[in-house]
């Protein structure tokens, strides 16, 4: 039996490594591309009291000079009979392999260190939601000389992060970092900030941002947190943010990716990625965030990233609602998929690149948002498939999932693409009290049968 194997290419998607330890992990290789050339795999079984042998012509991984040196393993030869020898020299071409990525990857960082973290006294959040408070705290650990201070509005929440060091109502049995502390006052916490993380629910961030826009620098770089469209603007937060503060030049830069904040919180590896159209602010930032524990990619896909990351919220209560209905796994998995290829059919229209639909902030905060229950847009699925109430769902809620507001911007920018959009717009519907989620999938079952696309 022979097989051929074309231009396989494995890709981490990381430009810059996280760690500066010496301990290992995939959270501390940079952007790697592992290219092998063809290679025939060619099998003979002897008999069916013999094992078979296999052996391969030699393989060639390379990682593009652009990116670091030339790691080959093109001098071994893999070939196995069964025999304990052919063991040993298969352990060792891995072995060796793996060494020389090591190496590579401790020189590419030793080579690489800014002065980002050196050089940063104090970082801003606005907001003390939980993904907000997640990276305030992270951001805080890195060193313990730079101030984070969050901007709140509850004042019992700001007594509690400065008296115990603890969000008491998000995470009340979490630690925060000394340096963390929390104020009231806008003009307090934005004075001197060299950074600000913004984790304001998007269809609150225009009227807030405006009420404090006097306080901000008009080059303090901002880094949004936030996921969604403004209901009725159909505006995303790279657009929102320079509107309300009045400066069309406001420095921007998008977090996004796959991350639930308690992981983050107990300093769980997690990827993310930054988008910035401006490419020496969005390593910067990188800079900034990258930890052993939190690795991220750059991109300057900026429409990518927030519709990718805006979409997957809708999808998410779709896919809550098929497990609240117990519609079963192959449901389910039907269901993402075609969600999938509506996010990519509108998000593509609107000038997205395909490889970022693919990467952390699409395929991988989909995967995440759809499939764990840890998800706020899901877990209100969930409980509209079980039959509840929406209006009871949310009044339950102690945070805001922003896939119900969003649901319906979502499809009025589907209309301005002319993109259909079937199950993206049953969840509307079905928000909007229009349709039962029994109905909405006897629609979606009766669609005429066409061309995957």
């Amino acid at each position: 039996m022979a097989a051929a194997v074309d231009n396989i290419c494995f890709h981490f998607s990381s430009s810059n490594p996280l760690s500066h330890s010496h301990q290992t992990s995939f959270l501390s290789f940079p952007l790697v591309h592992y290219h092998f050339s063809r290679t025939t795999l060619t099998e003979t079984a002897v008999n069916r009291r013999h094992r078979s042998s296999i052996s391969t012509t030699p393989i060639h991984d390379s990682i593009p000079k652009k990116n670091g040196p030339v790691i080959s393993i093109s001098d071994h030869t893999l070939k196995s009979s069964g025999g304990s020898g052919s063991n040993r020299d298969r352990r060792r071409t891995v072995r060796i392999a793996w060494e020389k990525l090591v190496r590579w990857s401790r020189s590419w960082r030793s080579k690489n260190k800014t002065d980002v973290l050196e050089k940063t006294r104090k970082v801003v959040v606005l907001g003390g939601g939980s993904f907000g408070t997640a990276m305030a705290a992270h951001v805080a650990s890195k060193k313990a000389e730079i101030q984070v201070c969050m901007l709140l509005r509850d004042e019992n929440v700001c007594r509690s992060i400065n008296h115990n060091h603890l969000n008491c109502k998000y995470f009340p049995d979490n630690k925060l970092p000394e340096n963390v502390i929390a104020t009231t006052n806008a003009n307090d916490a934005l004075a001197g900030a060299d950074f600000c993380l913004h984790a304001v629910p998007v269809q609150f961030s225009s009227s807030f941002l405006k009420g404090i826009s006097s306080y901000v620098d008009p080059n303090l770089p901002f880094i949004s947190l936030s996921k969604g469209l403004e209901l009725n603007t159909l505006k995303m937060m790279s657009q929102i943010i320079p509107q309300a503060l009045g400066n069309s030049r406001q420095p921007f830069v998008v977090l996004s990716g796959p991350s639930f904040a308690i992981e983050i919180l107990k300093k769980l590896p997690t990827a993310m990625v930054v988008a910035s159209k401006d490419k020496k602010l969005a390593n910067t930032v990188q800079q900034l965030l990258t930890s052993q524990h939190l690795r991220i990619s750059s991109s300057s896909d900026v429409t990518g990233v927030e519709i990718t990351g805006a979409l997957k919220n809708v999808l998410a209560i779709a896919a809550g609602i098929v497990e609240g209905m117990e519609l079963g796994n192959n449901c389910m998995a039907a269901l993402v998929a075609q969600g999938c290829s509506e996010i990519r059919w509108l998000a593509t229209k609107m000038g997205a690149k395909p490889t970022t639909l693919t990467g952390l902030s699409g395929s991988g905060d989909i995967m995440l948002t759809c499939f764990v229950n840890l998800s706020r847009n899901k877990t209100v699925g969930v409980r509209l498939g079980s039959g509840e109430n929406l209006n009871e769902i949310l009044n339950s809620m102690n945070q805001v999932a922003e896939g119900v507001s969003t649901a319906g911007a979502v499809i009025a920018l589907a209309q301005r693409y002319k993109v259909k959009m079937p199950v993206l717009t049953a969840v509307a519907r079905i928000l909007d009290n229009e349709l039962t989620p029994k109905k909405a999938v006897m629609e979606l079952m009766s669609l005429p049968q066409v061309e995957e696309v």
